[in-house]
């Protein structure tokens, strides 16, 4: 499992983000806080505090291609 930050702050990168992750056979929650929710899920997307960066934690060892498409998204 691999984890990193994401920060999805417009509506449009939340869109963007749901697309490429459903791209992808693996789950992968968002994490806020305590919360939890599937990463491919829109509206659980928006149920998250997204004025802040949320952390991606992806249930794959092999998601080297998934992490280039999301560097956009990456909180360095």
């Amino acid at each position: 499992m691999k984890s990193v930050q994401i920060s999805l702050e417009k509506a449009e990168s939340v869109k963007k983000f749901v697309n490429i992750a459903s791209n992808y056979p693996y789950d992968m929650d968002l994490r806020s806080g305590r919360f939890f929710i599937d990463a491919k899920s829109v509206l659980g997307i928006f149920s998250l505090d997204l004025s802040k960066p949320v952390v991606l934690e992806i249930h794959s060892d092999n998601c080297d291609a998934l992490l280039k498409e999301l560097e956009p998204f990456i909180v360095k």
